[in-house]
């Protein structure tokens, strides 16, 4: 069970089948699960000065249990009591309060700040195993055993004294056999070094054992009597240990940044590549395990493409760089540099695989051609006044079209001369050719749909495609009788080309929607969005075999 945006994640551990449960209205912040399995409890971030929402969920029905809110702009940590009686809430930096609920009234019983004035603030909060008035809280410099006196309606701090050990305490997890009084002492914990590390430890300050992994570790979760933990890093990944041999073994991955774009291989569905900061990403789609990683440190890529025939990826990058690489191997085939002098931005390959087509964040459109191993630089196409978004390329490679603020350009890409130009008031976003390739379809920041001919640049017809925020994505299907869209509304669009209706809408995503594509056997798509989510659909009007 994991947090992905303002969604909560059930994934089974023995087929990887997902299930989703929505309420939150922003990024969930902690998760918990009772010690019977009836209930999960999940806490979420919000605006300064609003309250935010603690939800807790009946697992048994996927239904909200109860929706609480006292604690000021965050809910830091969750614990339930060891018989399900007491809900125990941790509240953000901005709000520093510990908060006791009653799991049958849903409602609070009472509430203390978290740590004494002269400590750290308090991060992490836990219950004992053998009693429901006592539960621990720690934090930076802090470690306090509380004890529940209902009678009286309040909870009464003890502090820990840790003597000479300095430690930033992340999460904790309460040994089975370990009385609550000893708590202090033996706990399996998770330490966060300098160097980042996963540890077994007692109050020593040497770790029992110890394994390097990606990121910080952000939270760790006991399998049944302890044969087994995860652990979550800041890296977007998620961990499995044997407590036995502690060797760790990645099972779940993710970016951990916005995914600015992806794409199918020609002609096939059975992977996908995404694109972010620091690395693009290749995918198996029916297991979602990631395949390939192509690193470049400190660097984002905003858009990539595959060529035809399936032996490259072509890329664009905010250092101004083309980067060509190897979908096998990973290997870097080539490196433009300098390509555009504001960063590229967007990106394309022709069918015959001999040149690509870029846009860089100063307005200009650039024909390259593919050598063996080296490059030359064809045709520099100055029209555009912004940002190029957008590029797709006409079948037989003699034009393409090109969207910016406020003009999508359709060029020649023989003479190298503009052919049409389409004018709006808006920051066109995304633009797609329609297969028979007469007419091309625009979304952008005025969250409209625009059918345009290809011929003379006129509008066809104009869909409210959005109720609120841009159309950052668009794909249309290979047979030209739907397309898909999304956007900042947040929602995955399925239209009816010719009737200008929607079929159907897809929710699941808690950011803004990057970009959108259908797989080649028109059977799924795949959508980005700026919270790190790549999300997978089943495409509800499958092509006819």
């Amino acid at each position: 069970i994991y947090p992905l945006g303002c969604t909560v994640i059930l994934k089974s551990l023995k087929d990887g089948k997902q299930e989703f449960l929505h309420g939150h209205t922003n990024n969930v912040s902690c998760v918990t699960v009772s010690k019977s399995g009836h209930y999960i409890a999940s806490g979420q971030v919000t605006f300064m000065g609003f309250k935010a929402d603690l939800i807790i969920w009946d697992y048994e029905k996927r239904a909200i249990h109860a929706r609480l809110q006292l604690h000021k702009a965050k809910v830091e940590g969750l614990a339930f009591s060891p018989n399900d009686k007491y809900l125990v809430s941790l509240g953000g930096q901005d709000d520093g309060s510990i908060v006791v609920w009653n799991l049958e009234s849903k409602e609070a019983i009472c509430g203390s700040p978290a740590s004494a004035h002269s400590a750290g603030h308090c991060l992490t909060i836990e219950y004992t195993n053998h009693s429901d008035n006592i539960f621990i809280s720690a934090g930076n410099g802090t470690m306090r055993v509380w004890e529940l006196d209902l009678p009286n309606r309040k909870i009464r701090p003890m502090e820990c004294q840790t003597g000479q050990l300095k430690r930033i305490v992340k999460c904790i997890e309460v040994n089975v056999s370990i009385l609550y009084y000893r708590v202090g002492l033996l706990t399996l914990c998770v330490e966060i070094h300098d160097v980042l590390n996963a540890a077994f430890c007692h109050s020593s300050s040497n770790p029992h054992r110890k394994v390097q992994l990606e990121g910080g570790v952000t939270s760790i979760a006991v399998r049944g009597e302890g044969h087994q933990f995860f652990a979550g890093t800041e890296a977007a990944q998620i961990y499995r240990f044997g407590y036995t041999d502690f060797k760790e073994e990645l099972i779940a991955t993710s970016h951990n940044s916005a995914v600015k774009d992806v794409a199918f291989p020609f002609g096939s569905s059975e992977l996908f590549a995404t694109c972010s900061q620091d690395d693009i990403r290749v995918w198996h789609a029916e297991t979602s395990k990631e395949l390939l990683r192509l690193s470049v440190p400190n660097m984002t890529c905003n858009a990539l493409d595959f060529m035809i025939d399936g032996h490259s990826i072509i890329s664009a990058w905010n250092d101004g760089k083309i980067r060509v690489f190897a979908p096998e191997t990973g290997r870097a085939m080539l490196v433009i540099h300098s390509a555009h002098s504001m960063g590229v931005t967007a990106i394309a390959g022709t069918r015959d695989c001999k040149r690509i087509i870029s846009g860089g964040g100063e307005g200009q459109v650039r024909v390259w051609e593919i050598l063996q191993g080296c490059h030359r630089l064809i045709e520099t196409m100055k029209e555009h006044k912004a940002t190029v978004t957008s590029i797709k390329i006409k079948s037989n490679d003699k034009e393409c079209v090109t969207g910016s603020d406020g003009a999508c350009i359709i060029w020649d890409l023989v003479r190298f001369v503009r052919n049409q130009m389409v004018l709006a008031n808006t920051l066109f976003r995304s633009v797609c050719y329609h297969p028979e390739e007469y007419q091309i379809i625009t979304g952008g920041t005025d969250r409209k749909i625009g059918y345009w001919e290809v011929y003379d640049g006129s509008a066809i017809r104009e869909l409210e495609g959005s109720l609120s925020g841009a159309i950052n994505g668009m794909h249309i299907s290979q047979d030209g009788q739907h397309f898909v869209t999304g956007g900042d509304e947040k929602l995955v669009k399925v239209w009816d080309y010719s009737e200008d209706e929607v079929t159907h809408v897809g929710v699941g995503h808690s950011g803004s929607i990057t970009s959108v594509k259908i797989s080649s056997n028109d059977r799924s798509m795949v959508s980005t969005s700026v919270d790190g989510a790549v999300l997978r659909w089943r495409y509800p009007h499958p092509s006819s075999p």
